[in-house]
């Protein structure tokens, strides 16, 4: 850390001390060695030499060090080099020029040595504390969560400054709380003193302050408090205490920067929370739509006694009343399996199950349903068994059945099969209806996906891609070729030996 210059510091002191005897030592060997040619050189000759003590001097010991040199050069060059040698004292005038010209101009020379040492060590010192605040600055730029930023602030302030203990507080109702610290947490009674309310002395200055005063910097962005920086003392020295006021503007920004980045994100996720809400209760009113419209019109039929009803006209509308309760049973009951499943509370009841059988299973139970609608069946190895949730997967028939159904013309058939491909058992509905666009074919299993255009809709595909990748497996659509849709589904197989339930 930089401190601020005091002539008095014990360190001053010593460096000034050791610059001094450096310069007066140098004066002397640099005189001593020159005594034997004296009378061979120019008297501005040992004058000359006598420079570099001086220099030496500022350089080790500063402006105090350099006067002792120019001082010990001046002695120097008196006693060894004017008429009469070896005395303090000078026989012509012209050399008590040269003595005090010396004096003179090594004490400026001193002067704009130490000027110069001053603006590099001062160079020095700023370009260090730009590389410090740009690498603590660096730090707040970064995309971080606004509680990881605020960490980041009490720890940069703390290190770098040598804090023993920081605190960060944020507005919260009438008061201030903690919303990050370093070091040593602040106890309740010295946050109390924090309060507005308090009534007890606080500095809020960045000046250098006592060690067991709380000291505090205001965080202010766009002329609004956003923050508090609570310290157990200041820097010591006012360049640390200008970086970090500097610091402090910068780490105000980032936290409303991050503030109202969150803010931001909170209402877009709001925004896609309604509107993903709107377009699950359209999926969710598409499937209930039908059920629920026959359903009112038996009960109105019934109940208009201008239409007389034959008894099987009665026994028809009673059977419809049971078919479409029963899938409307199924869909709550689905709907409730899903979203378990997405919470992960569902636990997937595996057994092994005859592949075959759930097929004619499925088949019988859609009966009603499917009308006088053909369903084949084909399975390539009729003791083929898989491991399944059985429930889930009959589900997952049901859902695809009821969906072939829909969009098939009147007349054709739908085709179930299953076969093995890479020791996965693949089951097939095949329909010889409009089939699925090619770019829609990932989307049409999307509980959030609207089709402008029509088509497949509602959430019976959504839980089936549901209930298969519950299991782990996966399921598709493509073409047939010669028009149709062809769903296709992965089921695991039920190990060797294992027996069907």
């Amino acid at each position: 850390m930089a401190a601020d210059v005091d002539p008095y510091d014990n360190g001053d002191v010593r460096r000034a001390l050791t610059g001094s005897i450096v310069g007066i030592g140098l004066s002397v060997v640099a005189g001593l060695a020159m005594v034997p040619i004296r009378s061979h050189v120019d008297v501005a000759t040992p004058a000359l030499i006598l420079v570099l003590p001086v220099i030496v001097g500022v350089v080790i010991g500063g402006f105090v060090a350099g006067s002792i040199s120019v001082l010990a050069g001046f002695l120097v060059f008196d006693f060894l080099f004017l008429p009469p040698y070896n005395q303090l004292s000078v026989e012509h005038p012209e050399d008590l020029v040269a003595l005090a010209v010396y004096a003179v101009v090594m004490v400026v020379l001193a002067q704009v040595i130490t000027m110069l040492e001053a603006a590099r060590a001062a160079a020095t010192r700023r370009s260090l504390e730009g590389h410090r605040l740009f690498e603590m600055s660096e730090s707040l730029v970064e995309d971080k969560s606004l509680d990881e930023l605020l960490r980041t602030i009490v720890l940069a302030v703390g290190s770098v400054f040598d804090i023993e203990r920081v605190a960060l507080l944020a507005p919260a109702g009438d008061g201030l709380e903690v919303v990050a610290s370093f070091g040593t947490p602040f106890a309740p009674e010295e946050l109390h003193q924090l309060e507005p309310g308090s009534g007890l002395p606080v500095s809020l200055a960045t000046t250098a302050g006592l060690g067991e005063a709380i000291s505090t910097v205001a965080l202010i962005a766009s002329g609004q408090p956003v923050g508090m920086l609570a310290l157990r003392g200041m820097p010591s020295a006012e360049e640390d205490r200008e970086l970090l006021r500097t610091f402090a503007n910068h780490a105000a920004l980032a936290i409303e920067r991050a503030t109202l980045r969150e803010q931001a994100l909170r209402t877009e996720v709001l925004e896609e929370v309604e509107r993903l809400r709107h377009v699950l209760v359209g999926a969710i009113s598409h499937d209930l739509r039908t059920p629920l419209a026959t359903l009112k019109v038996a009960s109105s039929t019934l109940l208009n006694p201008a239409g007389p009803l034959s008894g099987a006209d009665v026994a028809e509308l009673y059977l419809l009343f049971d078919r479409e309760t029963d899938r409307l049973t199924r869909l709550v009951e689905s709907l409730l399996d899903m979203t378990r499943i997405d919470a992960g509370v569902l636990e997937v009841q595996r057994s092994p199950c005859s592949i075959k059988a759930l097929l004619t299973e499925t088949v019988v139970a859609l009966h009603a349903a499917l009308g006088e609608r053909e369903v084949l069946i084909e399975v390539a190895d009729p003791t083929l068994l898989v491991e399944i949730d059985q429930l889930l997967i009959f589900q997952v028939l049901t859902n695809l059945l009821e969906n072939a159904h829909r969009h098939a013309p009147e007349g054709t058939a739908i085709t179930l099969h299953a076969e093995i491909r890479d020791d996965r058992v693949v089951v097939c509905v095949d329909d010889e209806g409009p089939g699925v666009p090619k770019e829609e074919r990932d989307a049409v299993f999307d509980r959030y996906m609207r089709f402008d255009t029509g088509g497949r809709a509602g959430l019976g595909l959504t839980i089936a891609k549901t209930f298969v990748e519950a299991h782990g497996e996966r399921i598709w659509v493509e073409d047939l070729g010669h028009g149709g849709a062809r769903f296709a589904f992965t089921l695991p197989q039920a190990p060797r030996g294992a027996i069907a339930s």
